[in-house]
């Protein structure tokens, strides 16, 4: 019994109270923080939080540079198995004609030989598109995660030009103020010195004020007392000083970041141009050019107004002619893509 009243007694005297033969006690004692403390931790937070904000939506823009790229690649692996075909159903035809004309004796085995071999060339061609689509579609998936796609999927589109206005000049301001990157160095410098101001401040001692009431033989009083520690030698100077290098260093990064913007644009900006330039090249006319070749020297193959070779050359010339601008499609829609990364916007 003796144990349980004491233990009781400990327990109210911890907590400022007493009320035991002696008198009654009360006590409380509160610390006060100088020089805003409290508010420059929130606003520090505040500021580390918007720079992980901002590297999260780089890499949300380094992701999406990656899943365009593979998606493009899909693109032309169709585009090329759907050439291919169409070029390989256009031979046969061809080589049914050629049969025709060996039977009736207007053309040699020799030739009918060639044809079939040529053949082969085109069979070899599908099979070769067929693998490179399933392989593109694989790396797609795996970036957009297998999971969240099913696994016989397909996508639509098709490899397309589109000119882009926008001068250079237009899209450096752009990154100047779209750039995640860049964006999440200047805030670096912001958080930076907002953990300078609060290790400056967290080097002032803090107030503590307390109160005391006693009641004992029928006699009542109260004491206040305030007290603060004598900061000698520790007034936090390691903190400051360390916080006043974290912020040349990370001006010094802002100042890195700011450059490679720049040089990102401006190679963007000239591999677009350049592939743009190449582009132009094919709609001008070769394109058209090499299909006309084609099927006039088709036309007077099958019936007999041109040699073999003449039109198998045609053919070769025609099919490197379209797969070679089905790639220039492909990689300026890649130019485009690269561009966006560097400018960090999806609209110009």
């Amino acid at each position: 019994m003796r144990a349980r009243i004491a233990r009781k007694i400990a327990k109210r005297s911890e907590q400022g109270i007493g009320n035991y033969s002696e008198g009654k006690v009360a006590k409380a004692k509160q610390m006060i923080e100088r020089g805003k403390k409290r508010q420059h931790r929130l606003q520090a937070a505040k500021d580390a939080t918007a720079v992980i904000r901002s590297q999260v939506t780089d890499s949300e823009r380094q992701l999406i540079f990656n899943v365009a790229q593979q998606f493009i690649n899909v693109l032309l692996a169709e585009s090329t198995l759907s050439f291919a075909q169409q070029d390989l159903e256009s031979f046969q035809r061809t080589l049914e004609i050629s049969e025709t004309r060996f039977h009736a004796g207007s053309i040699s085995e020799g030739d009918l030989l060639k044809i079939h071999l040529q053949l082969l060339q085109f069979e070899t061609d599908v099979s070769a598109a067929k693998l490179a689509r399933i392989q593109a579609l694989a790396g797609l998936r795996q970036s957009l995660g297998f999971a969240s796609v099913e696994e016989n999927y397909d996508v639509s589109g098709t490899l397309e030009y589109q000119a882009v206005p926008s001068t250079l000049t237009q899209l450096e301001t752009m990154a100047a103020q779209s750039r995640p990157d860049l964006i999440a160095a200047q805030q670096g410098v912001t958080a930076a010195r907002s953990q300078l101001a609060l290790a400056e401040v967290n080097g002032k001692q803090d107030v503590t004020a307390g109160a005391a009431y006693t009641h004992t033989a029928s006699v009542s009083s109260a004491t206040f007392t305030f007290s603060i520690p004598l900061a000698l030698s520790n007034r936090n100077q390691g903190e400051i000083a360390r916080t006043r290098y974290a912020i040349t260093q990370a001006e010094e990064q802002l100042g890195e970041t700011a450059q490679r913007v720049s040089t990102d644009v401006v190679e963007a900006f000239e591999n677009l141009r350049t592939n743009d330039q190449i582009i132009q090249l094919y709609r001008r006319g070769y394109v058209e050019q090499a299909k006309k070749s084609r099927d006039i020297s088709e036309y007077a193959y099958q019936r007999g107004a041109a040699s073999l070779l003449d039109y198998l050359d045609s053919e070769r010339t025609y099919r490197g002619n379209q797969l070679a601008y089905r790639q220039a499609l492909a990689s300026y829609m890649l130019a485009v893509e690269q561009l966006r990364e560097a400018v960090g916007s999806r609209s110009f």
